[in-house]
This record gives C-alpha cells, structure tokens and sequence, in this order.
C-alpha cells in the first residue's frame, strides 16, 4: 500500500511524529471530541506518545491531509483493522475551517483507490454515530450504504458498507 498519495488540491502523508502539533489541535476541537471521543490528549508530548503508538500498530494506517500549495496540515484520514469488524474501517476528521469544501471526500476517494489495489480491500467498512449528520452525507456522496446499527462498548455506531464497483 503507498503511504503518499496525491490529489489535485491534497497531499496525504503517513502520520509521523513531526505531525504532533497538527494532531494536537486536531483531536482537541469540539467536532472531534464530539463525534470520535476524547484522547485525552493535553500537551504535545502525549500527541506524540499517540502518534508513536499509531505508527506502530499494524492494524492502523493514518494518512495526513495537507493542502498541496500550502502544505498546511487540513485533516486526516484513517484506514483500520478493527476488532469488531469483518472489514477495514476507513474514516476521516478535518478542522473545521476546511469542511465542505470538498476536501475529505477527495482524499478518501484517493485513500479508497489505493487500498482498493488489494484484492482483500473490495468491500470496506465506516462507522459513525448518528449525530455525525456530516459524515453519513459524505459516506453516502461516496456510495457508502447503511448496514446496520452496532453496538461497541457503550456505544450504539452506524455501520456503512462500500463494495469496489459503488465508489463515487
């Protein structure tokens, strides 16, 4: 799988430790906490303990998103392996200041033409919950389609599906 991807507006990179700023005000708004939980994440050397643990775990990819003439750092976009599912879980969060824009589905529709590449990656997972009104209309703008509903712990996810031949 390729690790740097280009799109017309975006460059995505794999997650390093020198991306430990971005991650911290990333998984600090209230959109993130919101919608994906709190990481606890205060300073900048837990990001970097995050980052590190993120890095070398083989069930994660973590892509940075970053505009291409700017090469400021936008959101991110994630493709895991997660226990409770059949199928890898692709998933995406960005600052608000560059939502709707385009700009997510545009990388993940990069990420999905990758991983896509093994023959393992044709039916592919996302989860959200229900309040994440903006991530079901991008899944769905991407040919996701609603499976079901899942419970994790304590918490009641909407599990949507994508076969190779739905990508939009």
């Amino acid at each position: 799988m390729k690790y740097n991807l280009t799109t017309k507006r975006l460059t995505l990179n794999s997650l390093t430790l020198n991306d430990a700023e971005f991650i911290f005000e990333l998984v600090n708004t209230p959109e993130w906490k919101q919608f994906i939980g709190d990481r606890h994440i205060k300073t900048i050397t837990d990001a970097n303990e995050y980052i590190h643990k993120l890095m070398f775990n083989p069930a994660v990819n973590y892509w940075v998103v970053k505009l291409k003439d700017t090469e400021t750092s936008i959101g991110v976009i994630t493709f895991i392996k997660r226990e409770y599912l059949e199928h890898h879980d692709i998933g995406f969060a960005f600052l608000a200041r560059y939502t709707k824009k385009g700009y997510a589905q545009e990388a993940t529709i990069a990420v999905l033409n990758e991983v896509r590449k093994e023959a393992v990656h044709k039916l592919i997972h996302a989860t959200t919950i229900k309040e994440n009104v903006n991530s079901i209309q991008l899944l769905k703008k991407l040919g996701f389609k609603f499976d079901k509903e899942i419970q994790v712990e304590k918490e009641v996810l909407l599990l949507y599906s994508n076969q190779s031949d739905e990508l939009n």
